[in-house]
C-alpha cells in the first residue's frame, strides 16, 4: 500500500471513518439521551455534561473490554451518580438505547454521495456494538462494505486493533486516509501509527503536537471538497 495520496482521488483509494462524532451527531445525541433520562440534566450546561461524559468515557475505554452498550450504561450511570440523579442503570440505559436515534451530520449525506460517485471505497472505524451500527447504517444513503467495530475487535479507541484492521483493508488500495473528528481516539493514535488523517475540525480546536493530519477541514463537506480536488 503507498500511502502517498495523490488527488483527486478515486478508485484506487480507501477512505476509512470514525462514526460517532465524524458522520453520526455524537454529541447532540447524548445530550439528548441524557436528558431524557435524566431530567434535572436539563439545568447542567452541554459543555459540562459532555465534558464529563468524555472524561468517564475514556478512563473505562482503557479498561478490560466490554460491549458498548455497556459501557455507555455504566458512563451514564456513573455522571448521574455525580449529580445524584434517581435512576440508577435502569434509566441509565436509555442512552446507549437512543443510538439508533441518533442522526447525521447536515452535510454527511452529500459527502459521502459524491465520495462514492467518485468510486471511493470506503470503511467505518467505531468503537460500537455490532447491532448499534447496524441500525446506524440505515441513516447513510451509501453502503460500507468494510466494517470494523469494537464488538469484533474486542478493543476500543485508541488502542491499535483498529488501526491494524484498516491497515489489513488497505493492502489492496494505493492510498488510504482515516477521516476522523476526535484527537483522543483518531488523529493523534493514527498520527503515531503512521496513517495519513484528514481532521474534520468541526470545533476549531487548535492542533496538538502530536496530531500531524494531512489536512484539517471545518466539516465533512470541506473534507469531501479537499480529497475530490485536483
Amino acid at each position: 500500500m503507498s500511502t502517498l495520496l495523490t488527488r483527486p482521488i478515486g478508485t484506487g483509494t480507501l477512505l476509512t471513518f470514525d462514526c460517532y462524532g465524524t458522520l453520526i451527531d455524537w454529541e447532540s445525541g447524548i445530550l439528548a439521551g441524557i436528558r431524557a433520562a435524566y431530567p434535572p440534566a436539563a439545568d447542567v450546561s452541554n459543555e459540562a455534561l459532555l465534558g464529563q461524559f468524555h472524561s468517564v468515557q475514556n478512563k473505562l475505554k482503557t479498561s478490560q473490554y466490554r460491549p458498548y452498550r455497556d459501557l455507555l450504561t455504566e458512563v451514564a450511570a456513573t455522571v448521574a451518580e455525580t449529580h445524584g440523579w434517581a435512576g440508577g442503570r435502569e434509566r441509565a440505559a436509555m442512552i446507549p438505547a437512543s443510538i439508533p436515534s441518533w442522526l447525521p451530520f447536515d452535510d454527511t449525506n452529500d459527502a459521502l454521495r459524491r465520495l462514492d460517485a467518485a468510486g471511493v471505497s470506503v470503511g467505518i472505524l467505531s468503537n460500537i456494538d455490532n447491532d448499534l451500527l447496524t441500525e446506524t447504517l440505515k441513516r447513510f444513503e451509501i453502503g460500507f462494505a468494510l466494517l470494523g467495530t469494537a464488538q469484533n475487535l474486542q478493543s476500543y479507541k485508541p488502542a491499535e486493533p483498529h488501526f491494524s484492521r484498516g491497515r489489513e483493508w488497505a493492502g489492496e488500495y494505493e492510498a488510504w486516509v482515516h477521516v476522523a473528528q476526535s484527537l483522543f481516539h483518531d488523529v493523534v493514535p493514527a498520527t503515531a501509527l503512521g496513517i495519513p488523517t484528514v481532521w474534520v475540525n468541526r470545533k476549531s480546536e487548535p492542533t496538538p503536537d502530536d496530531a500531524k493530519p494531512i489536512h484539517i477541514a471545518s466539516d465533512l463537506a470541506s473534507a469531501a471538497e479537499w480529497l475530490l480536488s485536483p
